[in-house]
């Protein structure tokens, strides 16, 4: 195999183990799991191990099913606060944009709410909840929205495979250039 080819698999193979670290490299201002708590900062992961083993999520939860929440508290003085945590249900259809201020009274909240976890305090940093999200009969559009947005039922793809499609792009050019190359150096018959 020609040496340029060699490092060109070798570029190759180092795109592809780029994945598996994709989310530990990221800095706090670009992950997209931080949610602001007035001008505090907490990191929001889920989990659904019935259906998807570890496998973290922290936008749209991928299926209809149990699932943990953890906030883990970036701020250290929320430490010292209490926190209440709820889920409250889309029932104005505002959709993954929604604030707080588009979920109406404090009525109408109490009356979305799905989940409520009293306030408390959690010293150690991180709050978890385990809830059952469960189909509500023939309308698969329902959302599930909070005020740190995410869908249920939805799978981003690309997401996953832009890790397989991109090293892939990247191998077929530089095989191509190696190729080329090869030919433009070889001598005329």
């Amino acid at each position: 195999m020609p040496g340029r080819l060699r490092r060109a698999l070798f570029v190759l193979l180092m795109c592809m183990t780029a994945g598996a670290f994709a989310h530990g490299g990221v800095a706090v201002e670009d992950d997209t799991c931080i949610m602001t708590i007035g001008t505090y900062k907490a990191h929001f992961t889920g989990y659904q191990p019935q259906v998807r083993a570890s496998q973290e999520f922290c936008e749209d939860i991928p299926m209809v099913a149990e699932s943990i929440i953890v906030l883990d508290f970036i701020s250290r003085p929320l430490r010292d606060m209490l926190i209440d945590f709820r889920i409250v249900k889309d029932v104005n259809e505002v959709g993954v944009t929604a604030t707080i201020d588009d979920l109406g009274s404090a009525e109408d909240i109490e009356r979305a709410t799905m989940f409520r976890r009293p306030p408390e305090k959690f010293p150690r940093g991180s709050v978890d909840v385990t809830i059952e999200f469960i189909d509500e009969g023939t309308d698969t559009r329902r959302e599930y929205v909070s005020v740190f947005p995410f869908s249920v039922g939805v799978t981003n793809w690309w997401a996953r495979l832009k890790w397989i499609v991109a090293p892939l792009l990247l191998g077929a050019v530089l095989l191509f250039w190696t190729t080329r190359s090869r030919d433009s150096t070889a001598p005329a018959s």
